[in-house]
């Protein structure tokens, strides 16, 4: 007497196609059921094959279709191997723009660090400058100008110094990122004894001595 045919597990079928690690060639033969009928289930019960594994990098069902559709012709079968090259191609583009936005967003915080580093160079010649524009009313006051002088003076000064040094930690972290450096970026400044600082940490008085070039 022939032994009964093995009933096909299609909760084990369904769970390795949504997983997207195994093709549906190799679902089939470990499951004695034909590649063309799991196929067919997967169409009627509208599973979605989910191949982050391959391509590292989640992608939807309608992006991938809408890529997938640019990509190959009509009389091209959609493989595991054309979805996986088509989204690849996208994030590689998506990270490629990332790292533009990345690169323009470091050279305006280096421009902006220059132009604090040029006035706390000449910070008297902008004192100068603030006390000849002084127009004061009727009341003896200038608000203009003392908006600009509370900008130039040291706790202003020490203040855009710290946004700065954590727009850049920042950046840092993400660039590495954007080009698959592992580790963490860590932004360090040295103290008087080699001891790194970070800037959230420092005091006005350390912070003041690197702007005016004490610090290492």
């Amino acid at each position: 007497m022939t032994e009964a045919k093995k009933k096909p597990d299609w909760e084990r079928i369904e769970s390795d196609y949504r997983a997207g690690l195994l093709s549906v060639r190799e679902i089939a033969a470990s499951q004695g059921v034909s590649h063309v009928a799991i196929a067919k289930r997967a169409k009627k019960e509208g599973w979605e094959r989910d191949l982050n594994a391959k391509i590292k990098a989640k992608a939807d069902a309608l992006v991938t279709s809408r890529t997938v559709t640019r990509e190959v012709t009509s009389e091209q079968a959609v493989t595991d191997r054309a979805i996986v090259e088509a989204n690849a191609e996208v994030i590689a583009n998506i990270r490629m723009a990332h790292r533009s936005d990345i690169r323009r967003a470091r050279t305006l915080c280096m421009s902006l660090l220059a132009e604090l580093e040029a006035e706390t160079g000449d910070i008297d010649l902008f004192r100068e400058l603030g006390d000849i524009l002084r127009s004061e009313d009727d009341k003896g006051q200038d608000k203009r100008n003392d908006i600009y002088h509370k900008v130039i003076s040291s706790a202003g000064r020490i203040d855009s110094m710290k946004k700065l040094a954590e727009t850049l930690k920042n950046l840092v972290g993400i660039e590495r990122e954007a080009y698959g450096i592992a580790e963490a970026a860590k932004l360090e400044l040295s103290g008087p004894n080699g001891t790194p600082l970070r800037a959230k940490d420092m005091t006005d008085d350390e912070l003041a001595a690197i702007l005016a070039g004490g610090g290492a």
